[in-house]
Order: structure tokens, then C-alpha cells, then sequence
């Protein structure tokens, strides 16, 4: 790195505010995915658009790759630094900038951390439905690049459904505005649209205006248990059929029971094979009515057992027990990876036993857990980085999970997007003419490929990074 270069940087945001020294980049030299690693060559806070333009207007002129970064939670190697360059920081920008409760709106910077903005508008009595499982420290910016789901994306759908503007920097350094608070808008080009679930490969946001409706007057809640994982999945069959769509409707299977409930200690049942965890919101009268529904459909589809949460308490005990899932199993190994193969509701117990019969084929541990409303599976497999070759069979036990939800009509993934971990496979959903579309749209956004180079678009093998 010149020393030119670093001086218009520091110039920029101030020297408190940029960090150069190894032991510093180190920290954001990975984000939560294993087997990606490489040292930035600056970390930088910046305050405003404004710098954020002028850091973008020295990168281009340098050719400095761009990494933006929210809390590091990622899960596919998507806020990794393996080409060098800068990351961005929006520890800086991390304000409301509006609350419209006339417009049920709320602006953001990128920096806001998710369950802040459901706690605000909460307070208004209004909701903010995404609701990823990293909602306590992921970013709005994070969930943006992303497209982030959550255990309510059947009901209420993912993050791209509720973001109505965006204000972003591009790779020139010019900023543009998309869409705005309005409930109809067709002029030109959808590019807010296009922008979320991008993963910072076309620009960075720095603002953001999403949508609010209504808080639920009620939520009910239930657990169900069954000895077989195909007597849920023909439960979630039967519930969506009776046309009805629940708040949540999750899946658990018997692995990812015992490790969460040695977590949480909630009392789930540890000899089920799997367990439903169901939600129903609205009116009181509606959510009760609701789940008393569900629950006898989860009866006559062989539930084991049924219990309705009789207190909020107990409700947010279970929830919050499911949103342990990945620290809970984290806790069986040294590495762990946790996955988002999505395949159609109706084909969700077959995914599962193809992941299980996967698992023994590789010889590797795989437990599921997901959202099993909208299909979108999570195996996790606790391995050992360190065991090159028990690494190598779960990189083709994954390869083989990405195939089957292919060919079940699926996608290699649901919500975590597709970052650097899942380059290779994106051509395997998308096929070769969206992926060169795509490719062209980078290249029109981006001509010198500085905005979070790699991530993406697909490379011929799978490399191991590592910090030098």
C-alpha cells in the first residue's frame, strides 16, 4: 500500500479512524465463516455519505478493492477481505434518522443494529417483521446486502419486502436514490430491487427507508413433537393447505433438539425425532382460533404431542431457544457451518432424509433446522478445520446438499446469499446465461471491479485462504 494512497484515506476520515496495524486488521480479516481468511490492508469509519464518496473516489483511482462490513456475521464468506483493500466499518453510522408514523416508515443508516429498529417502532406500536436469528448484532446494511430472512419470512415475507429506498455510493463515487415512501412506483428500472441481496458488489448503501405496518394485537404459540420427520413435514403440508399462514413455522430435527436444549435448558423433548415450533398472529380472537386449528392438524398428522405456550414468558422462552440453534450446536466442535439450502415446502422431509443419507455417505455430522414454513433448510455440520481430510468430505457432502435442492426444485441458498463459500455453485442454479447477465450488470455498476471483488460470481475450484 502507498504511502500516497494511506495519506488521502487518513486525510479523509482522520487517523483515529483508520487502522493499519495487523494486530487491528486481524479482527476483520474473517467474518463468521470457516475456512476464510485474509488481512485488509486498511479498516476505516467513516461518518457520512460524504466520505464514504470520497474513500470510494480514492479506491477507484487506486484500484483498492472495497469490502463493506456490518457486525461480521455473515455465513458465506461475503464480508471477507481475500483480496486485500479496505474495509468499511458503519460503527459511525449507526442513527434513525426518521420515524414517519404517517408514512409507516423509518429511515436508517446502515449501521443500525436490527433488533434496535424493531425495539423503536415497537414502541410506537408499529413492526418491523424481518427478523434474522442474528437480529441482536446484525446490521440493517448487513440484512440489506443480503436479503435476510428470519423465523417470520413465511408470514411476512424477507428483508427485499419491506425496503421502499436506498440511498448508495457507487464504484464512481456517486451516490443515487431508489424508490422512496411510496406505495406505487414504476419509473424505470426496479433499482432498489436489484441493490438488496446484491452483497455489496454494486455499491454501498447508506441509507435506507423501510416499511412498518401494524404490531399483531396477539400471538399464540406452539410446540409440537413427532417421531418422524415425515409426520412434520406432513403436518407444514396440511397447515398451509387448510390456508392458513402462520407468524412462524419452524423445524427442528433430533440432533439440533438435544444440542439446543442442553443450551437453553427449555424442557424440548430429546427423544422426539422432530419438533414444530408454530406462531400465530393478529386478532386475539383469530391467533386463538388459528392455532387451535393447527394444533389439531398436527394430531392427525401423528404429533406425539402438543402444548400451547400459556405465558408470553414461555412463548419467548421457545423463540428464543430456536434462535440459539447455531451457538448451541457450535458448542459440539471446533468449527462449525451452517448452511441455507431452500427447497419447496413440499418436498422438505425428502430434503432432510437426503441430507442424513448425505451425512452417512461423507461420513460427516449433520443436524437440520430451518424454516420449515417457506423450505428453507439449515444443515449444520460441526466438524474440525484443523482434519484436512474430514474437511475435504464436508466440503462434498455440501456440494452434494446443493445438488439435491437443485433438483428438487430449490436453491443453493435462502437467505445467507451466495457470498465467495458459494461462488462455485451459483452457475448450478442461475445456468450460464444468468450468470453472464449478472456478470454484465456487475461490470455496468462496477467497470474495474473494486466493490467486493470475488464474492458472487463463480470460480472453477473451491481455494483455502488463509492470513499471511
Amino acid at each position: 500500500m502507498s504511502k500516497a494512497w494511506l495519506d488521502e484515506l487518513t486525510e479523509v476520515v482522520g487517523e483515529q479512524y483508520i487502522q493499519t496495524k495487523k494486530s487491528s486488521l486481524i479482527a476483520y480479516s474473517f467474518d463468521a465463516t470457516p475456512n476464510f481468511q485474509a488481512l485488509p490492508d486498511a479498516v476505516i469509519s467513516p461518518k457520512s455519505t460524504l466520505e464514504i464518496q470520497q474513500i470510494v473516489k480514492i479506491c477507484a483511482k487506486h484500484h483498492i478493492p472495497i469490502v463493506p462490513r456490518g457486525s461480521g456475521t455473515n455465513l458465506a464468506a461475503g464480508t471477507t477481505p481475500t483480496q486485500g483493500g479496505v474495509v468499511i466499518l458503519f460503527t459511525r453510522m449507526n442513527q434513525i434518522i426518521e420515524l414517519d408514523e404517517e408514512n409507516l416508515t423509518i429511515t436508517v443508516q446502515p449501521g443500525v443494529i436490527t433488533e434496535t429498529i424493531c425495539h423503536t417502532v415497537e414502541e410506537k406500536g408499529l413492526f418491523y417483521p424481518p427478523d434474522p436469528s442474528s437480529m441482536k448484532i446484525s446490521t440493517i446494511g448487513g440484512n440489506i446486502n443480503e436479503n435476510s430472512g428470519g423465523l417470520r419470512g413465511l408470514k411476512y415475507g424477507v428483508t427485499k419486502d419491506y425496503v421502499l429506498g436506498l440511498e448508495v455510493v457507487l464504484a464512481n463515487g456517486e451516490v443515487i436514490r431508489t424508490g422512496g415512501k411510496l406505495a406505487k412506483d414504476v419509473a424505470g428500472y426496479d433499482l432498489t430491487s436489484l441493490l438488496v441481496g446484491s452483497e455489496g458488489t454494486l455499491g454501498i448503501i447508506t441509507e435506507a427507508t423501510l416499511k412498518l405496518i401494524p404490531e399483531p394485537e396477539s400471538k399464540e404459540t406452539l410446540l409440537a413433537t413427532y417421531d418422524s420427520i415425515e409426520k412434520a413435514a406432513e403436518t407444514v403440508s396440511s397447515i398451509i393447505a387448510n390456508k392458513m399462514t402462520p407468524a412462524t413455522l419452524e423445524f427442528i430435527d433430533q440432533p439440533t433438539i438435544k444440542a439446543v436444549e442442553d443450551f437453553s435448558q427449555v424442557g424440548l423433548p430429546t427423544n422426539a425425532q422432530a419438533v414444530l415450533l408454530i406462531e400465530q398472529d393478529g386478532p386475539a380472537q383469530l391467533a386463538e382460533r388459528d392455532i387451535q386449528t393447527i394444533e389439531q392438524l398436527a394430531v392427525t398428522h401423528g404429533a406425539i404431542n402438543t402444548s400451547i405456550a400459556e405465558t408470553e414468558t414461555e412463548a419467548h422462552n421457545l423463540r428464543e431457544a430456536r434462535r440459539t440453534a447455531l451457538s448451541a450446536l457450535a458448542r459440539l466442535s471446533p468449527t462449525t457451518i451452517l448452511e441455507d439450502a431452500t427447497v419447496p415446502r413440499s418436498e422438505i422431509a425428502t430434503m432432510v432424509n437426503a441430507i442424513n443419507d448425505i451425512a452417512k455417505k461423507h461420513n460427516v455430522t449433520i443436524a437440520t433446522f430451518g424454516h420449515a414454513g417457506d423450505g428453507n433448510l439449515h444443515p449444520t455440520c460441526t466438524t474440525d478445520l484443523r482434519n484436512e481430510d474430514e474437511w475435504e468430505r464436508v466440503e462434498q457432502a455440501f456440494e452434494d446438499i446443493f445438488e439435491k435442492a437443485i433438483e428438487l426444485g430449490g436453491t443453493i441458498t435462502g437467505e445467507h446469499g451466495v457470498g465467495e463459500m458459494k461462488s462455485p455453485y451459483l452457475e448450478w442454479k442461475v445456468g450460464e446465461h444468468g450468470l453472464q447477465v449478472m456478470k454484465q450488470l456487475k461490470q455496468a455498476f462496477d467497470p474495474h471491479n473494486i466493490m467486493n471483488p470475488v464474492k458472487m460470481f463463480a470460480k472453477s475450484t473451491r481455494k483455502r485462504v488463509v492470513v499471511k
